[in-house]
């Protein structure tokens, strides 16, 4: 038996790029890796068959497609049929890379349970078709990401701790990038010319104080102006005495930085709601 750690993301930084020809965007993002986490354990199947367990998860999840990406990329792998169950804890479509960091997890798993196992450069290109937030997930920590997510270089980023407000109705994907390219394009948001990995990692690794004040979303307007209820989360982050406040990937949640953690754990209690976190 494999048992993974999958830790939730946050968007320190996600500047957004013109959409590619495929209709994908390029991003610059700068993650941090946190200590709110998924559980995930994946062992021999005694059905025979590939099963992946997730309660509170219906359907099919990324876990799912990983998990077979992983045989079709590797048939000869030796991988005998497994069970994987994921002990879920990081809110469900919330901005925070929580179906990634189990799909990635589950690639993890798989190549410590075959006998023939896939290559890092194979590994990695399976979990770059899965989706932008997958190859990041590959070894969580702190990251510079870049292209449409596939590009990764690690970062040592300043200690701090997080307020985190999720929401109960969460946001998809496409739908928060479709209102990116309709804001951009009537001109009610500026769109971004370059996309400068440079001036990401000099404010990266700046002290926290800097990056708080710093940070940028590309996509946070998108996700206003879907959920503008949303902007009462940022508020009350701001109130509650945060460095700096934003929402997360393509949201709903909404966070804000803490030097350190027993100011967040303050924070937090005049919030409905709200979870704490650190920086892992």
């Amino acid at each position: 038996m494999i048992v993974e750690r999958a830790p939730a993301k946050l968007n320190l930084l996600l500047w957004v790029g013109q959409p590619r020809a495929d209709g994908l965007h390029p991003l610059c993002s700068v993650f941090a890796s946190i200590d709110l986490e998924d559980g995930v354990r994946v062992e021999p199947a005694p059905g025979g068959e590939d099963t992946v367990l997730c309660r509170g998860v219906a359907g099919e999840n990324l876990a799912t497609r990983a998990l077979a990406a992983y045989r079709a990329a590797a048939p000869n792998a030796g991988l005998a049929p497994v069970t994987v169950t994921i002990e879920k804890r990081i809110p469900v479509a919330a901005g925070l890379a929580g179906g990634s960091a189990d799909a990635a997890a589950v690639l993890r798993a798989a190549t410590k349970l075959s006998a023939r196992p896939l290559g890092p450069a194979g590994l990695h290109e399976v979990a770059a078709a899965l989706g932008s937030d997958v190859p990041s997930q590959l070894e969580p920590r702190a990251a510079l990401v870049q292209g449409v997510g596939e590009r990764v270089e690690a970062l040592a980023l300043a200690p701090m701790a997080f307020v985190l407000v999720p929401s109960d109705d969460g946001l998809g994907t496409p739908e928060v990038y479709a209102e990116l390219d309709r804001l951009r394009a009537s001109g009610a948001v500026p769109g971004r010319a370059r996309l400068d990995p440079e001036a990401a990692r000099l404010l990266a690794t700046g002290p926290v104080t800097e990056l708080a004040a710093t940070m940028e979303n590309d996509l946070e307007a998108a996700a206003l102006s879907l959920r503008p209820e949303l902007a009462g989360s940022l508020d009350a982050l701001r109130d509650a005495g945060a460095l700096g406040v934003r929402i997360t990937g393509s949201g709903p949640t909404a966070f804000g930085v803490f030097a350190e953690r027993f100011e967040a754990e303050a924070a937090a209690l005049g919030i409905p709601g709200a979870m704490v976190a650190a920086a892992s």
